[in-house]
């Protein structure tokens, strides 16, 4: 019976018009193609791209130089070194991130008690060598510039997840 089956579909070309018909029901339908450098899809709140450093509203940075991201990133993608200020607080001197690294895990964002080091909107930072991929306190606190009202506005979404 099967040999017959087999036959019958072999003779009619069943299996060439279900592909026609196919491919006619998806020609009429409203394509899905995104033209992507001028056109860019959806991000959720919970993406992770380039590094920032966020800075409070008067201008300070927020990093307290408490090296819990150090600590716990697993790559080992990020340097921080401090020293006391005058006023008895402890600031960054040197904050660096290996971007070639880094793995994005989202782990130094999720020990920052301070919501100092986050991770960006921007995922198109491609690099032609090794050394614009070593990023340092200045490069992050300029993308934090950057990006803050992205920032501010996704961690305000993630806030009742976290």
């Amino acid at each position: 019976m099967a040999f017959l089956d087999r036959t019958a579909r072999s003779l009619l070309l069943s299996e060439l018009l279900s592909g026609l018909g196919l491919t006619l029901r998806y020609m009429f339908k409203p394509k899905v193609t995104v033209n992507y450098p001028y056109e860019k899809g959806p991000l959720s709140p919970r993406f992770r791209g380039e590094h920032a450093l966020r800075r409070y509203q008067n201008g300070e940075e927020r990093c307290i130089a408490c090296k819990l991201c150090e600590a716990i990133c697993p790559a080992q993608a990020i340097t921080i070194e401090a020293e006391p200020r005058a006023d008895g607080s402890r600031r960054t001197t040197r904050y660096d991130i290996d971007m070639t690294k880094c793995i994005y895990c989202g782990f130094c964002e999720e020990a920052c008690p301070v919501d100092a080091i986050v991770e960006g909107p921007n995922f198109e930072f491609a690099a032609e060598s090794r050394e614009e991929l070593m990023y340092n306190k200045d490069k992050l606190l300029a993308n934090g510039d950057r990006w803050e009202e992205e920032l501010a506005a996704r961690l305000t979404a993630d806030a009742p997840y976290r």
